[in-house]
């Protein structure tokens, strides 16, 4: 039977996490009294969750594609942050609660990409 290691494990939980708070700051954005203003953010929480999502899979899988993954993933996480961060800035806890996540895994994911 092929286990999980403990790093690999924190990074899968990483990247989950990651993918939900994403979907439900794109959800909470479509909310938003200016959505047109959201839309940079939208997409690229989107974009990260799905990332993420994969990202996480492939890890539980042992793929050998587990460190280019990981520094795509690294990379949303980091644009996605840096969005939310502007909107955080203005309130918007949603947005707030989605860059720490993504940054979270963003950190967690450079384990592995630079690993290689």
């Amino acid at each position: 039977m092929n286990f999980i290691n403990q790093d690999i494990q924190k990074i899968i939980e990483a990247c989950s996490d990651c993918a939900v708070s994403c979907s439900n700051c794109a959800s909470s954005c479509l909310q938003e009294e200016n959505v047109a203003d959201m839309v940079t953010c939208i997409q690229l929480d989107l974009e990260c969750a799905a990332l993420c999502r994969s990202t996480a899979e492939l890890l539980s899988l042992g793929s050998g594609f587990s460190a280019h993954l990981c520094r795509i993933c690294a990379d949303a996480c980091v644009a996605c942050a840096t969005e939310c961060e502007k909107h955080a800035e203005m309130g918007m806890e949603h947005c707030r609660r989605c860059a720490q996540a993504c940054r979270n895994c963003a950190q967690a994911c450079e384990e592995i990409a630079t690993a290689e």
